[in-house]
């Protein structure tokens, strides 16, 4: 189990690195074009790039800030319960999400074909838009597999 744990945790690195990397490319390509625009000549197509860096910036940076739980967790009321109580209300609930994630992830793939077979791509640019779709859908697949891990760690007491 603990290969699969760092397997995972890996993935999620990579993935977190690609987030950043987009992050970075987009702060860039936003400073450049408020320079060009004024010398009146502004980067085509930034609207674009910006909204699908902006996809891979959250759909990349996802699992590895669950792994980290460095999200908002609302969990004052559940510390009043055990740890047993804690343990299934955790299991619970990280089940739930791999059921969301995967329907979302699934949609993503099944939206991302269709976006393929219909050519879709942006105006100015003329970017196909399901490279990016695909991309989500495989971090939401991957964020399944970082809630399994969760629930081995609760399983193997290393949760919390």
């Amino acid at each position: 189990m603990e290969g699969f744990l760092k397997m995972v945790n890996g993935i999620s690195r990579y993935f977190n690195i690609i987030a950043g990397m987009s992050l970075t490319f987009l702060m860039l390509l936003t400073i450049l074009d408020v320079i060009l625009r004024g010398f009146r000549s502004p980067v085509p197509g930034t609207y674009e790039v910006v909204a699908f860096a902006g996809a891979v910036v959250i759909g990349f940076s996802m699992p590895m800030t669950s792994w980290l739980r460095a999200h908002i967790f609302v969990d004052f009321f559940i510390l009043r319960f055990s740890k047993k109580v804690r343990d299934v209300f955790n299991i619970a609930t990280r089940c739930v999400v791999i059921i969301l994630f995967f329907l979302i992830g699934w949609n993503m793939f099944k939206y991302a074909m269709d976006l393929q077979k219909s050519g879709e791509v942006s105006l100015t640019l003329q970017m196909p838009f399901y490279p990016v779709a695909y991309g989500v859908g495989v971090c939401c697949f991957i964020q399944c597999l970082v809630m399994v891990c969760d629930i081995v760690k609760i399983f193997g007491g290393e949760y919390e």
